[in-house]
């Protein structure tokens, strides 16, 4: 289907021109929100005579958006979950999530604006993009841990769930025994033969 774009869409166009898009994109999301118009005369018609203010119109949005951006920018924003040891995520973090995280600071927000590419499933430090208008878009960070402690870790750098399978390692380590490579199977080790022997001769 041929229609006339109202707004920039992202690897299509800008507002006037003419693109090519598939019947049920148009249908199903373009000319509803009223992103686009069918390109046929009459609506070519109308939309030249109302180009000039919608242009305006979207100059002024895009102002708006870009004032909005210098604050929303950089936003971090603290989610609390829970996890395995191996920092999977019980369950996951979705664009509602981080529209209702940023809302929560105060940052006009609609999930929609929120754009990721697939949920968050582990702990860590994210870059989120939220679209404030077609043409303006900024990173917030998404800081998923456990506690506000760990959070506090993440923000300055900290790899919380590596620096716990290391302390880990290392108890583990503490525990194990230094092996003979030159021993039988079954042979005790020097210092134990030698406690057997001497516990052999009192008795």
């Amino acid at each position: 289907m041929q229609i006339i774009l109202l707004e920039r869409i992202e690897n299509l166009g800008t507002i006037g021109d003419v693109v090519s898009v598939k019947d049920g994109y148009a249908r199903n999301f373009l000319l509803p929100q009223k992103k686009a118009l069918r390109a046929n005369d009459a609506n070519r018609q109308v939309f030249e005579a109302n180009r000039e203010r919608l242009e305006k119109e979207n100059a002024d949005r895009r102002a708006a958006a870009e004032k909005q951006g210098e604050t929303v920018a950089g936003a971090e924003i603290v989610l609390i979950r829970s996890s395995s040891n191996s920092g999977q995520l019980y369950g996951s973090v979705n664009v509602r999530d981080v529209a209702d995280g940023l809302v929560a600071l105060g940052h006009k927000v609609d999930k929609r604006q929120v754009i990721m590419g697939a949920p968050i499933k582990t702990l860590g430090m994210f870059d989120v993009t939220v679209q404030l208008h077609p043409e303006v878009q900024v990173t917030v960070k998404a800081n998923v841990a456990r506690s506000d402690d760990e959070a506090e870790l993440q923000r300055q750098g900290v790899d919380v769930i590596g620096n716990q399978a290391e302390e880990e390692r290392s108890e583990t380590e503490g525990f194990t025994e230094e092996l003979d490579p030159n021993r039988e199977l079954g042979e005790l080790p020097p210092a134990e033969e030698e406690e057997e022997a001497a516990a052999e001769e009192q008795a």
